[in-house]
């Protein structure tokens, strides 16, 4: 399973719709700010599910902050991370993903892009996909029962 990871949209679709083409997913994650961003894409690729979570300039959307999703038999908890606290460390983030036996926590705000591994828990940042100098987006491969992450500028 192919999962394409963005963050930060902005406003952009064009750059999220230019990912989907050059990754051809198998899933779309949006982890915030974007949300009507992500409507759009989904509206250009709607054969593709989409799983979002609300970011802090997400106004007036009601998606939840956070979210626990299983596929490919793997627990991936998905935050935008403002929520905690994640431009000051990972601590509250990873202890979120810990409570939840997660196998993997994607989250954004940060717009830099970051794969990690602590303590079996695979970590992804996508980065933004709507920045203006460079854009870049994840993703997460699901593959013989392992969480594989990758970052990409656009």
């Amino acid at each position: 399973m192919k999962i394409l990871v963005f963050s930060d949209s902005h406003g952009d679709v064009e750059n999220m719709c230019r990912a989907t083409e050059i990754v051809r997913p198998d899933r779309i994650v949006h982890l915030g700010d974007g949300w009507r961003d992500a409507l759009a894409l989904h509206a250009r690729f709607p054969a593709l599910p989409l799983d979002q979570v609300r970011g802090n300039c997400d106004v007036g959307c009601d998606a939840p902050a956070q979210q626990l999703l299983t596929l490919g038999g793997k627990r991936v908890f998905l935050c935008h991370g403002h929520t905690l606290h994640v431009k000051y460390g990972l601590l509250s983030a990873l202890y979120t993903a810990y409570e939840q036996e997660a196998d993997a926590l994607l989250f954004g705000h940060t717009h830099q892009p970051l794969v990690d591994f602590d303590q079996g828990v695979m970590v992804l940042n996508p980065g933004s996909i709507g920045a203006r100098f460079r854009p870049s987006y994840g993703v997460l491969r699901i593959e013989n029962g392992q969480c594989l992450p990758s970052t990409y500028l656009l």
